[in-house]
C-alpha cells in the first residue's frame, strides 16, 4: 500500500511491532528507516535499554523512531508515553529529507496511539530532558 504522494510503502512488519510495543511492551523502542520505497524496521530495543540506546542515529541519514517513555508525574503517577520522533539531521541528502518529510505523516498515521511528535535536526532537539519535558 503506497502512498500516492510519496510512493512510500509501509511494511506490515512495522505495524506489528508497534502494537507490541503497544499493547506488550515488548520493546522499548523502535527505530524504522526507508528502504527501497519502503518503510522498514532497522532496530528494536527490548524493555530493558535506555533513550540512549535509541537515540544514536547515523549523523547523514533521516531516521524515525517510536519511543516508550516511563515517567513519574508531580502526583507521583507512573505513565508512559509513546513519542514519535523524526530525525532529519542537515546533513543528510536534500532528496533523503524530503522523502522522509513526505512520508511522516502517512507513516504516523499507520502507527495508532503516537501521543507526542518530536522532530530532530540536532541530538540537542531530541535531548532525553527535552523529552521528559514534552511528556509531563
Amino acid at each position: 500500500m503506497a502512498n500516492a504522494a510519496s510512493g512510500m510503502a509501509v511494511h506490515d512488519d512495522c505495524k506489528l511491532k508497534f502494537q507490541e510495543l503497544k499493547a506488550k511492551r515488548s520493546y522499548r523502542f523502535i527505530v524504522f528507516k526507508i528502504q527501497e520505497q519502503q518503510v522498514v524496521v532497522e532496530k528494536l530495543g527490548d524493555p530493558s535499554e535506555s533513550y540512549e540506546d535509541m537515540a544514536s542515529f547515523p549523523a547523514d541519514e533521516c531516521r524515525y523512531a517510536v519511543y516508550d517513555f516511563d515517567f513519574t508525574t508531580d502526583e507521583n503517577c507512573q505513565k508512559s508515553k509513546i513519542f514519535f520522533i523524526a530525525w532529519s539531521p542537515d546533513t543528510s541528502k536534500v532528496r533523503m529529507k524530503m522523502v522522509y518529510a513526505s512520508s511522516k505523516d502517512r507513516f504516523k498515521r499507520e502507527l495508532d496511539g503516537i501521543q507526542v511528535d518530536m522532530q530532530a535536526t540536532d541530538p540537542s532537539e531530541m535531548s532525553l530532558d527535552l523529552v521528559k519535558a514534552r511528556a509531563i
